[in-house]
Formats: C-alpha cells, structure tokens, sequence
C-alpha cells in the first residue's frame, strides 16, 4: 500500500465526466482544479450563449475583449494549424453543425447558434490578437471543440504542480494529461479504450509527464455522418480509421495532431508523428491495430 496522500474526483465538466487526481496535495487543490475546469468550460463552450467564445463567433468582424485565458487558447489552435498544415482547423464549425452536432450532447437544450454568412476558412491569417482582445474576420467563427478539452487539461496540471502537489492526473472527458508522480510512484499508467468495446483496453501506456489523448468517429455520430470534418471536403472524413490516439507533450498539442490520422494515408501519419515528437496508435475498422515505431517506448 502507498503512504502517498491522494485526493480524486469526478465531476460533470468540459462536455462530459471529468476526473482528476492530486497526489500530495490537498482537498482545497482538488476543488481549484475543477474550479479552473469550470471556468474554462463557461469561457469557451460553443454551447453556452455568452461565453467568451460565443461572444467572439457572433462580433461579425469586430473587436472583442477576452481573458487572456481564451487569448490562450486561440493561439494554440493556431500553432495547432500550423503544426498540422491545416488538418486541424478550428474554423470548421459551420460544417461540424450541419452534419447534426448543433445541440449539446450533456446539456439539454443547449445549442449552437451561428452569424449570418459563417463558413469554414482555409487560413487563420486574419485573426487579430493582442493584449486583452481578439478580432476575427467576418463570418468566421471558431470551434474550442477536443482542443479545449485538451488545452484545459494541461492547464489544470500545471496549476494543481504549481499549488504544490506532487502528482496530478487530469482526464477533461478522456483527454488526459499527467505530471510528477502517480500514486502509486514512478510513471503513471494510462488506459488505451478500446473502440469497439468501452469497457476494455487495447493497450495501456506508462506516461512520466504530457497527455494521452484518443480520437474517435465512432461516438459523435448523426446518421451516416460524424463531427470530424476533413476540411478539403467540408464534409465527414472518409476513412477506415476508427480511433486514432496520439502521446504528446500537451493535451493541446495531441488533440491537433489527432486529427491528422483520420485526414492523411495512416502510414505516412504514423512515420511522421515521431518527426513533431509525439507517437500515435490507429485502429481501423477490422480491428487491425497499427502504431508508429515509437509508441513501444511508452509500453
């Protein structure tokens, strides 16, 4: 049995049940940690009228003053784009809404409204950031989608170390993020779902420090389509690819590069992910599991 002092919790946030575990610290960590979740939720959420995002999406071209919290977030979707040369692109929201996913899927009688004339744009180039606001082009709107999930992960990990903890697990909706050490000692071990049954796991990974994260297009689905948009089309993406879980060094940084294994040829994905650093494990339709050459490092 450990001696280690362990607080944990799970609680309805960020679009579904949300756990976190603080090793070495305290109740009183525990609760700021779901306070910044909360947070995070109410200012990013597409779904809640009002929301610093919202309020963005529907400016129509002006300036919007925000927290330096969203100002975070739109430059990680922004370096996600980058990094992935489009694959993740936040701006495919007008898309994502019209293939059924415009109500939430936890809060009843939640929806997402859209300007006049929102589309998808193909750069990111005009949006306007600077200290306290942001302006984005007319008629674009962004989406904080897995991104924020996995953003709001990391930032939750560092706050919960930075409180004086000295191991903190954080899963925003199965987005997760870990830092120092587990509770048991040494790395944390980190379930991979399998996609056909929930209650089982096609690997489990040992994780010192960064994020696990695992996409899939088996879940949010509405009829023959689903919410992950391949944004050459404007349409579902089209693959045998059925989950695609991604190790990174932030819940960020793996939620964009998720998105490049249901969009490229799962080959070409998986040699390049160790070239940005991070490791990847698909599964296809049949079952059959590929993973990149570094992902046995994480065993």
């Amino acid at each position: 049995m450990s001696d280690r002092i362990v607080f944990t919790d799970s609680r309805p946030v960020m679009g579904g049940e949300s756990v976190i575990t603080v090793v070495g610290g305290s109740a009183q960590i525990l609760d700021e940690a779901f306070a910044l979740a909360t947070l995070c939720d109410s200012s990013w959420s597409r779904f809640l009228s009002g929301s610093e995002l919202d309020r963005v999406n529907h400016a129509q071209g002006a300036r919007v003053e925000v927290s330096p919290l969203t100002i975070a977030l739109i430059d990680e979707m922004i370096a996600g784009f980058a990094l992935t040369s489009g694959d993740f692109n936040p701006t495919l929201l007008p898309r994502v809404v019209e293939t059924g996913y415009a109500a939430s899927l936890v809060r009843s009688g939640h929806l997402t409204t859209l300007p006049e004339g929102a589309r998808a744009f193909d750069s990111l180039d005009e949006i306007a950031l600077n200290e306290g606001g942001v302006q984005l082009p007319a008629g674009m709107t962004l989406d904080s989608g897995g991104i924020g999930k996995g953003f709001a992960a990391e930032l939750i990990a560092a706050a919960v170390m930075n409180s004086g903890a000295t191991g903190v697990m954080v899963s925003m909706s199965g987005d997760i993020v870990v830092a120092g050490e587990s509770a048991q000692g040494g790395p944390w071990l980190v379930g991979v779902e399998d996609p056909f049954d929930e209650e089982s796991r096609v690997d489990i990974v040992r994780l010192v420090e960064g994020s696990v994260v695992t996409s899939s297009q088996r879940k949010k689905r509405f009829g023959t389509s689903h919410h992950l948009i391949d944004p050459r089309t404007g349409l579902s993406a089209s693959t045998c690819v059925q989950t695609v879980s991604v190790i990174a060094r932030s819940g960020a940084r793996a939620e964009a590069l998720a998105k490049s294994g249901f969009l490229r040829p799962v080959e070409e994905f998986l040699k390049w992910l160790p070239t940005v650093g991070a490791a990847a494990l698909v599964i296809e339709a049949d079952g059959r599991r590929r993973e990149s050459e570094n992902w046995r490092l994480y065993r």
